[in-house]
């Protein structure tokens, strides 16, 4: 049976992604995002399910940082709607609460029932755990931001339905493997993941990337970042469209590697519906 590590708790955003994607496997929750792809690193998981990054809060913090030192490959990607129901102990009513728990960036993306309730607000270490606490506490008084699922899960009643900011809000998540099972060349459409080192000579960066606009390929995101102290010239993640057998893509790429000092492929994976979707909107 295939294992799929998380970040979260049994019914949060990614354990439903683990679902969709891979149904009837095992699951394995994990603290944090490094122990989730450690768990793969190690073996104790076939593959884990990330996110990177949100419609609405935008990147996921440290996770790009993460990837391209896991040694592990994007395998595929999945868009996910993102839906918050505010959620307390059975018998609870919204007059009585006085505190809201979730994570974060779930907190960052229902600020307008938040303020319209007044209500103080405590970090939780994701979504499907504040739900937990608040069924651990038992106290009509604390309520959570939590994915639907995590009602029924752990116990609790929804108090009011689809509190998030944006009807569109959408996370971005990531498939990771230790195998680097690049999708073949094909007709569909196909992203890219890379990371790259640029070589410490001026304007490298203008030059590395130079080859990705002559040639025509679209580059949909770029996160850098700094390995060590000191000088050392920055490094990058990026995502294009396309694969890397396709001609112009392979001329990209070749520029690239003139003007770094590393480059790495670290997936080749089918684009998601959901991109083209967009496209046509």
């Amino acid at each position: 049976m295939t294992r799929i590590a998380y970040q979260g708790e049994p019914a949060s955003n990614s354990a439903t992604v683990a679902q969709k994607l891979f149904p009837g496997s095992a699951e394995l929750p994990c603290v944090g995002f490094e122990q989730a792809l450690d768990a793969v690193t190690l073996g104790d998981a076939d593959l884990a399910v990330i996110p990177v990054d949100n419609s609405t809060a935008g990147r996921v913090a440290d996770v790009h940082h993460l990837l391209p030192e896991s040694g592990l490959f994007v395998i595929g990607e999945y868009f996910l709607a993102i839906r918050f129901d505010l959620m307390g102990v059975p018998g609870a009513s919204l007059a009585q609460v006085e505190s809201v728990r979730s994570h974060v960036h779930a907190l960052g993306q229902c600020r307008k029932v938040l303020r319209a309730g007044g209500w103080r607000t405590r970090v939780s270490d994701d979504t499907a755990g504040a739900a937990r606490e608040v069924a651990d506490l038992n106290d009509p008084r604390h309520a959570a931001l939590s994915p639907p699922a995590a009602a029924a899960h752990y116990g609790l009643e929804v108090l009011q339905e689809g509190v998030e900011d944006d009807p569109d809000n959408t996370t971005r998540f990531v498939v990771l493997s230790r195998d680097a099972d690049f999708a073949p060349l094909s007709d569909r459409p196909t992203m890219t993941s890379l990371f790259f080192a640029v070589r410490n000579i001026p304007s490298a960066l203008y030059k590395a990337l130079g080859g990705f606009a002559s040639s025509g390929v679209n580059l949909t995101k770029i996160e850098s970042y700094q390995m060590g102290a000191g000088l050392n010239p920055s490094c990058f993640y990026v995502e294009i469209e396309g694969h890397p057998d396709e001609p112009h893509v392979a001329l990209a790429l070749q520029e690239l590697r003139f003007f770094s000092s590393e480059v790495r492929v670290l997936g080749v994976y089918p684009a998601h519906p959901h991109r083209l979707a967009e496209r046509r909107a």
